[in-house]
């Protein structure tokens, strides 16, 4: 499965018609993730964001603002480590957590998260300067947790094997189609290769 995170402000050309290509092009879930916008801004933002992806049946996920998630009728909510064991969320949808160790992926199994969102796996522009964690990162978490564990950092249709052959097959991109000039052609380069 492909997810899409969003950053409005590395996407070239209009940001709703970015995420509408890419759904058209294939994408499978969507995460708004635009942690810079107050709770009024982010509601009106993902109401648009849900008309692209209801009209695509394409399941929309909110990061960061478990109330938005709510107001929205998102598909879910997505939020970082730290936040999830302070605030002990629970949501009536699919819940999933970034990571960025096996004992966070561990933990979050534990505490009822639907999937995990673990990287990043290369060199990605996103993290300049933190070396990427690696294949074998993914290895350990996929002997340590039963969860879905999606992948995410530097992934391109060129390395993506790498990560399938792990056994992870749902990979969250960012960079790859919020930069992208024709994002409705990067998700479909990026299905055919996984």
């Amino acid at each position: 499965m492909l997810y899409l995170v969003t950053n409005r402000h590395i996407v070239r050309g209009n940001f709703l018609k970015n995420i509408e290509s890419a759904v058209a092009g294939g994408v499978d879930r969507v995460i708004l993730r635009e942690k810079d916008l107050e709770c009024k801004e982010l509601f009106l933002l993902s109401k648009y964001v849900k008309v692209i992806t209801d009209r695509y049946d394409v399941p929309l996920i909110i990061n960061g603002n478990i109330d938005v998630a709510e107001k929205t009728e998102a598909y879910g909510f997505h939020c970082g480590f730290q936040d999830f064991i302070e605030n002990k969320y629970k949501y009536d949808g699919a819940l999933g957590v970034s990571i960025h160790s096996v004992e966070e992926g561990i933990k979050c199994e534990q505490l009822g998260a639907d999937y995990i969102l673990a990287g990043h796996i290369f060199e990605t522009e996103c993290k300049k300067g933190l070396p990427p964690r690696g294949i074998k990162f993914l290895k350990e978490i996929k002997r340590n947790v039963s969860i879905p564990i999606v992948a995410i950092g530097g992934i391109d249709e060129k390395n993506v094997k790498k990560v399938i052959k792990v056994g992870v097959e749902d990979i969250a991109v960012m960079s790859y189609i919020m930069k992208s000039e024709d994002p409705y052609y990067s998700a479909k380069v990026f299905k055919n290769a996984i």
